[in-house]
């Protein structure tokens, strides 16, 4: 058998990476490191990181994900986690899954066994108060999304993006997404709250409409989120090759109801939930047609 010729293979079927095992190509060098591997783990030592291989270095790496940092990584500079691996996040405020200050999911997703491949990002709002509250709720409904946009910009990234998340409401629509909650009440009566905790009061949008109707007033996005949301989609789709792409309508703008494209796990791109399904209002008024142009113009 050709070992190199296998596990290249492996690789792109199962995602895992030559440095996983230390080495860089796909050689005689990386079959006998494997191999290595194997026998120190009690496992048969051919050199071929099948699937049996994989889950228990995948484990492994998902146990100490710390230990995994990039060794050349600089001071202050941020990443998220797709598939065990680390891609690097162009934001100063970043909090993993893993890290003490991290918020973690403990249920309400799937792991998933090789790599997803996504091909779709879904952006809600939480109606929470904050990411922290928005953590517990998920918690307690046992329901899950891989990332949180906090009041003030910072990223949490609650789970994996390779594991399924419970959040977009359909099995296929899950299996094929990556989501992320953005902080925001939603109600303006919650502004007095944000100003007691010594945060500005959020923009009003008044014109927003969504399934043909104009919404009744709400509390908008702190420009900051924005900015974070950007990027985090930027590293999403370097992560993940998720195209920067928004569905839009005949005119060509941001399409304000559901996408049948979408609907049917077709549509290739960042969305709102809204596109989805007529159930669901979030995140209404959020231009993802120019975010995506700000996005490529920002690459």
């Amino acid at each position: 058998m050709d070992k190199d010729f296998y596990n290249e293979s492996s690789s792109l079927k199962l995602g895992w990476e030559p440095h996983w095992f230390g080495c860089d190509e796909f050689d005689d060098d990386l079959a006998d490191a494997i191999a290595k591997y194997q026998k120190k783990n009690g496992m048969g030592a051919d050199g071929l990181c099948g699937p049996s291989t994989f889950r228990v270095i995948y484990n492994e790496r998902m146990a100490d994900l710390e230990d995994f940092r990039p060794t050349d990584a600089t001071p202050g500079q941020k990443f998220i986690i797709s598939n065990g691996d680390y891609f690097e996040i162009d934001w100063p405020k970043v909090k993993l899954f893993f890290e003490g200050d991290g918020l973690k999911l403990s249920k309400g997703y799937r792991k998933h066994s090789g790599e997803r491949n996504p091909s779709f990002f879904v952006c809600h709002w939480d109606v929470c108060l904050s990411s922290k509250s928005c953590h517990k709720v998920l918690q307690k409904r046992g329901i899950s999304v891989h990332f949180a946009i906090d009041n003030d910009g910072t990223i949490y990234q609650f789970m994996d993006m390779n594991d399924v998340a419970y959040h977009a409401g359909g099995k296929t629509w899950n299996a094929k997404s990556v989501g992320v909650e953005i902080a925001n009440a939603y109600y303006p009566k919650y502004q007095s709250w944000y100003k007691k905790n010594g945060l500005e009061e959020r923009p009003i949008v008044d014109d927003a409409v969504v399934h043909g109707k104009t919404l009744d007033p709400f509390t908008g996005f702190y420009p900051v989120q924005i900015q974070a949301l950007k990027a985090l989609m930027k590293a999403v789709h370097k992560a993940t090759g998720i195209p920067l792409k928004a569905p839009l309508d005949r005119s060509g703008n941001t399409n304000t109801t559901v996408s049948k494209k979408c609907a049917d796990g077709k549509f290739e791109g960042f969305i709102s939930h809204y596109h989805l399904k007529k159930g669901k209002i979030d995140c209404a008024g959020l231009d993802l047609k120019k975010l995506m142009e700000e996005c490529k113009d920002e690459q």
